[in-house]
């Protein structure tokens, strides 16, 4: 019941919509329409009523019926579909085509009458054929029509004599027209004046119906500036005003006017236009002839410059003429490119300038004078010139403008006269001498105030055979002696080693502190003249090459021999080994030497596996400087001196075993160089000084051995680095061992061995760094075994396992000699996995909390079905009653 209550309001609502819709319907129907009357028409001219219809139904093509009524009954003109429809009132008249129908579109057409009479003055209805489904709206309407006489009236002007004009170009001419209307209506005016140069008229400026004036296309801006008027005069007469007669204004004018009323709907509606040919206008165009009177010439320097520029024309009357005077450097330049020089415009008024001036000589001639030519001065000159006319407004107008050919002007430059000379005051013997030389102006003729010198320096490289070197510039000055630094010095210059100066007013030095291998070649300078123009700015006139002077001098290749001799030619291990470094050098200046001693190894010397061992040097200033002598023990072991200026000497104290092999002296000569530095000159290497030691002491042996190489995480690894010896039978006490033991974390031994840890034979012991929980342990347990302990296995543990041996014993004398150090074969250790004691654990704290949350959830329900979800249940009390058999029922 309730939703029945909710949709009862919505049914008068949907009962009025679907009124309106009906009403809607109902409404809807075709209408035609004719526009609203009266029509007023002219007598004689040709109308056309239209009609159209809309909303309906049928074809999109609509079929029309014409009727004709002057007071009350119709009479039937045209039909657009029934050709029998015509009344033989009408018959001729559109057989001979003077009334027509003429359709605009499906559903419009027009009424057309020719000649329109008194007679056919009355009421027009429009009629359609009906095509809809039901009968809808209105299917005709009417229109009044009115013809009244024809009063319009249009001639030109009686005070014209001819109707050709001759103007020149820039007059001004004048054009008249009378129009004129006696129309019972209340009717208003549109003058139009137009201009037929080609096929067609064009407009040039209207006076509308409404009053207003309208320019036609392409003369708006002359009708703003005021070149065309358009007045209204006496006598109904409307004048045409064209001021600056140009070419476009000739051409046929003609005067066009036309009629219009306001229609009932208030709109403006055009009955009539008529027009007369007022006058045919010709315009000729200005002659003006621009020439420079001078043909191209040539200046020279500091003299005036005399141009005459010359203008004919054909024009008579009042004008005045317009010149410019133009400066171009290319003679296909335009006039936007070109420098104005100077200008003297229609009033005579020049433009200011202090060099160059303008004058006025006659009636067709203006003078340009430029005073104090300079070079900038030559290039191509020529004047532009322009005929103004004066206009009825007292300005002026230009009607023609011409420019000349351009005139050559070649400013011969006033060169000075002078010759350079080049020569080396200072020239080199050696290398890092000094060189200098001297770029000098002589014979200097007409060196006036204006003129400065500058200068260049260049560089050729000697090249064998015929081969041709590029020049390289040094350096070079500008005109306000600037010095500008080539690539190939400007690094030496901004560092002193290359000094360019001025000595004096006609001399130039350029100096090389210190003359290198690279500076030989052929040197030479450019003296450059420099000229000052009016604007005070330089210009180069002229360059004078000097002859090449050639930088060189005597080379010999560097000789350089040293010697080394073994000053006793017998010792044993742990005296003294003594030999001496003899030097000797050709064609090397003031030398100085620099010693190198080294040491050739055997190649079973494990601390040095390339064979070479730089030991000690000694350089140029004398410094002494240990190199790769790492003996800690025996820092002031080795000594090199200087004993002469070529002779060094050099002793090793306490020799060792482990010291036997060649040894040389490397010297390297010096020479001084540029800046207080020393330049290396040449190498040299010594014959070989060998130390041989003759023993038949022990023979070392190494291994290493292991009761377990396979061990599980956290266990400990014992490995035993045990020496064995062979030969002569030494006491513990003579000898001692260096061990080091190492690690290679792979099966191949493809990486680099890895220290674990070293005790050297003072018993002290080195741990490398690690980087795992596992700890290392190296201990000696006997004379000549040595145990390394890792403690806790990790498995970055494993891999091949090796110790190293140096061995020192103690000779005759007491003291101690190192011995070739000893490699064990490596051994491998492997590191496994305890599974069971890896998951012992886990395993056990798994079940215990697991079984924590068993007891815990039990315990959590039995108190939740106790106390929390605990309710009563009241059982209803139910009848006991007997079912009665469907008989007794």
């Amino acid at each position: 019941m309730g939703q029945r209550g909710d949709r009862a309001p919505c049914l008068p609502l949907l009962l009025l919509l679907l009124l309106l819709l009906l009403l809607l319907a109902f409404c809807r129907g075709r209408i035609v329409r004719v526009p609203k009357g009266p029509l007023i028409r002219v007598l004689g001219t040709e109308v056309a009523i239209p009609c159209s219809v809309s909303d309906y139904d049928g074809p999109s093509e609509q079929n029309f019926d014409w009727e004709f009524a002057r007071e009350t009954d119709f009479v039937r003109i045209v039909s657009t579909w029934d050709s029998t429809f015509t009344s033989e009132e009408y018959q001729k008249r559109v057989g001979h085509g003077d009334i027509k129908l003429r359709r605009s579109s499906n559903d419009a057409v027009e009424l057309v009458i020719k000649n329109i009479q008194p007679t056919d003055q009355g009421r027009y209805k429009c009629s359609t054929p009906s095509t809809d489904a039901t009968v809808q709206g209105n299917y005709d309407a009417e229109v009044q029509v009115k013809v009244i006489s024809d009063g319009l009236w249009v001639s030109g002007s009686k005070a014209r004599s001819s109707t050709s004009l001759k103007l020149s170009e820039g007059d001004s001419f004048k054009l008249r027209c009378s129009a004129i209307t006696t129309s019972p209506e209340h009717t208003h005016l549109h003058v139009t004046w137009q201009i037929k140069s080609g096929l067609s008229w064009q407009d040039i400026l209207s006076l509308t119906h409404e009053g207003k004036f309208q320019p036609g296309p392409g003369y708006e801006e002359r009708y703003r500036d005021g070149d065309i008027r358009l007045d209204t005069g006496a006598n109904d007469t409307y004048r045409l005003s064209v001021s600056q007669a140009s070419s476009v204004d000739a051409g046929v004018y003609r005067c066009l006017v036309s009629e219009w009323v306001r229609g009932a709907d208030s709109s403006w509606q055009k009955i009539q236009e008529k027009s007369v040919e007022i006058a045919s206008v010709s315009i000729q165009r200005t002659v003006l002839d621009v020439l420079i009177s001078t043909s191209n010439l040539s200046v020279t320097e500091r003299d005036s410059l005399d141009l005459t520029c010359n203008i004919t024309t054909d024009r008579s009357g009042i004008f005045q003429a317009e010149v410019t005077w133009y400066f171009s450097g290319s003679p296909d330049d335009t006039l936007s490119d070109a420098q104005v020089l100077l200008s003297m415009d229609h009033d005579s008024v020049v433009s200011d300038s202090t060099l160059i001036s303008l004058s006025h000589v006659d009636r067709n001639s203006y003078r340009l004078l430029v005073r104090d030519v300079g070079v900038e001065d030559s290039g191509y000159y020529f004047c532009q010139a322009a005929v103004w006319v004066p206009l009825h407004n007292g300005s002026w107008h230009k009607v023609v403008e011409r420019t000349s050919a351009p005139v050559s002007v070649v400013v011969t430059a006033l060169e000075p006269d002078y010759e350079v000379f080049l020569n080396a005051s200072k020239t080199p013997k050696f290398s890092d001498d000094p060189t200098e030389l001297e770029c000098r102006i002589t014979n200097a003729q007409d060196t006036e105030a204006n003129i400065r010198f500058t200068v260049s320096w260049y560089y050729k490289e000697h090249l064998p055979g015929d081969d041709v070197a590029t020049e390289e510039l040094l350096a070079t000055m500008d005109a306000d002696w600037t010095l500008l630094l080539g690539d190939r010095s400007r690094e030496r210059t901004q560092n002193g080693e290359i000094i360019f100066s001025k000595k004096a007013v006609d001399t130039f030095s350029l100096r090389i502190q210190w003359t290198s291998e690279s500076d030989r070649g052929d040197y030479f300078c450019v003296i450059s003249a420099w000229s000052r123009h009016r604007n005070n700015s330089w210009v180069k006139s002229k360059d004078v090459t000097s002859a090449p002077v050639s930088i060189l001098w005597a080379t010999q290749d560097y000789t350089l021999t040293v010697e080394a001799v073994k000053l006793k030619p017998f010792f044993v291990a742990g005296h003294t080994f003594e030999m001496t470094c003899k030097v000797s050098s050709k064609n090397i200046k003031t030398p100085r030497y620099s010693v190198l001693i080294t040491a050739e190894k055997p190649l079973t010397d494990q601390s040095n596996p390339n064979g070479t061992t730089r030991i000690i040097s000694l350089n140029q200033d004398s410094v002494v400087r240990l190199e790769d002598w790492t003996d800690q023990t025996r820092v002031d072991g080795v000594v090199l001196e200087k004993v002469q200026e070529n002779e060094f000497r050099y002793r090793m104290y306490q020799t060792q075993i482990s010291d036997a092999g060649l040894y040389r002296c490397v010297v390297t000569a010096w020479s001084p160089g540029g800046g207080g530095m020393w330049r290396e000159a040449v190498n040299g290497l010594s014959n070989p000084i060998q130390i041989d030691f003759q023993t038949s002491g022990p023979v070392f042996n190494v291994s290493v051995h292991s009761d377990n190489l396979t061990i599980y995480q956290g266990e400990l690894a014992d490995l035993l680095c045990i020496i064995t010896t062979d030969g002569m039978a030494l006491e513990p006490d003579d000898m001692s061992f260096d061990v080091s033991w190492f690690a290679v974390r792979s099966f191949a031994l493809d990486r680099e061995p890895v220290l674990l840890a070293s005790v050297d034979r003072r018993g002290i012991v080195t741990q490398s760094r690690r980087n795992g929980s596992s700890d290392l342990s190296l201990e000696r347990i006997s004379p000549l075994e040595f145990r390394l302990r890792v403690h806790g296995c990790e498995d970055h543990d494993f891999g091949n396992h090796y110790c190293v041996v140096t061995p020192w014993v103690r000779s005759a004398t007491g003291v101690w000699q190192q011995e070739p150090a000893v490699k064990a074969k490596p051994v491998f250790l492997s590191v496994k996995m305890d599974v069971l004691n890896a998951f012992k654990y886990p395993l056990l704290i798994g079940i215990g909390l697991a079984t924590v949350i068993g007891l815990l959830s039990c315990l959590i329900g039995y108190c939740s079905s106790r106390w929390c979800c605990k309710k009563e249940v009241q059982e209803t009390r139910r009848e006991r009653r007997r079912l009665m058999s469907m008989e007794m029922d």
